[in-house]
């Protein structure tokens, strides 16, 4: 009976606190104000929790949905016609994971995306169809499956199809993470394509062939002069360290990189290939980059936290910070990747986990 009474007595003095706790919160809210010991485990984790989750899109399942888009609205209207790439638990949004943008671009035979230049990042991956070029400050290169082409913080850009055949592109900004800086500015040009101010492939000649202008000076955080890095060149060089052994947790993996300083092209955006020989399995590896995957080549699957995604050609796959990955080809496999690592990396705070 006394110890009855005793945790009785224990009970009331706890709900009595209780009381007295939410009395003290609902009062200090009135002048904005919130207890840290709440929420410290959420703000300070003992390792990332992210709100994004693992997600694939198969293009054969919205490819067309992409081209109805070409139906409804043209390239003039929307200015740019893309579908984003929304991660599931993070709906309205328009991102992929916390700090990236992704979504598919189509522009049809004779339309031009007027030109524009804003302080975000933007990376373009082309995926389906020939004929379509992007310029970038006066420069024009076309559009081939695979290249990976991008348009630097505020440079001017417009896309146009001189072909025959739509053309979709993945996009991948740091919108996100300009928006967290409440950093974002866009302008629109005076004219919807750029007047060409050096003929194609003259950025290529100039500093993509590890030689650069005598003059140049670049600092690491500022962005490659080189704005296509073409899959040909890309595929070759993957090709030829597939001789050597595949890395356990990668394959063959390269990163891009501004040629004049080995940074990254973009400070706030890594890009990645890789190749997967026939039948192999990776260790299981983790990051604090969330990484955006696309095959450009074969099929597999990805386990991403315990769960498989079989890809094939043009399908993306997300996997957010710190969540478990293991790569399985079932032939030889091409991927391209982007992250947000350039600026993990530069704050200090990238870490990686390579598993057995």
């Amino acid at each position: 009976m006394q110890g009855s009474q005793t945790l009785s007595a224990q009970d009331s003095a706890k709900d009595a606190v209780k009381e007295q706790r939410a009395e003290f919160y609902c009062r200090i809210s009135g002048n904005h104000l919130t207890p840290l010991w709440e929420v410290l485990g959420a703000l300070v984790p003992k390792s990332p929790k992210s709100p994004a989750v693992p997600a694939l899109w198969r293009y054969a399942d919205v490819r067309e949905q992409v081209m109805e888009a070409g139906r409804l609205i043209t390239a003039e209207e929307a200015e740019r016609r893309v579908l984003i790439l929304e991660n599931p638990a993070m709906r309205g949004n328009s991102s992929i994971t916390q700090s990236l943008y992704a979504g598919l671009q189509l522009i049809l035979p004779g339309e031009v995306a007027p030109a524009h230049r804003h302080s975000q990042s933007a990376l373009r991956l082309v995926l389906d169809g020939e004929g379509a070029y992007t310029a970038v400050d006066g420069e024009r290169t076309t559009m081939r499956r695979g290249d990976f082409i991008i348009t630097p913080s505020w440079t001017w850009h417009d896309h146009g199809n001189l072909g025959s055949e739509p053309v979709v592109w993945l996009d991948g900004l740091d919108i996100p993470t300009l928006r967290f800086f409440d950093a974002g500015f866009a302008e629109h040009g005076s004219a919807a394509s750029q007047q060409a101010a050096r003929p194609e492939g003259d950025a290529l000649a100039r500093y993509g062939h590890n030689l650069v202008p005598v003059d140049l000076k670049q600092a690491p955080s500022d962005p490659t002069k080189v704005f296509v890095y073409p899959f040909a060149e890309t595929k070759e060089a993957l090709e030829g360290i597939a001789r050597t052994e595949a890395d356990a947790h990668f394959g063959h993996k390269l990163r891009y990189v501004n040629p004049a300083t080995g940074a990254s092209p973009m400070p706030t955006i890594g890009a990645f290939a890789q190749l997967l020989p026939e039948g192999f399995v990776s260790k299981p590896y983790r990051s604090t980059d969330s990484t955006v995957y696309v095959c450009l080549e074969g099929k597999g699957s990805a386990q991403v936290g315990g769960e498989d995604y079989a890809f094939g050609p043009n399908d993306i796959f997300v996997v957010p910070s710190w969540h478990e990955l293991r790569l399985r080809a079932e032939a030889k496999t091409i991927l391209f990747s982007f992250s947000d690592r350039p600026m993990q990396q530069a704050l200090g705070l990238w870490r990686e986990e390579k598993m057995q």
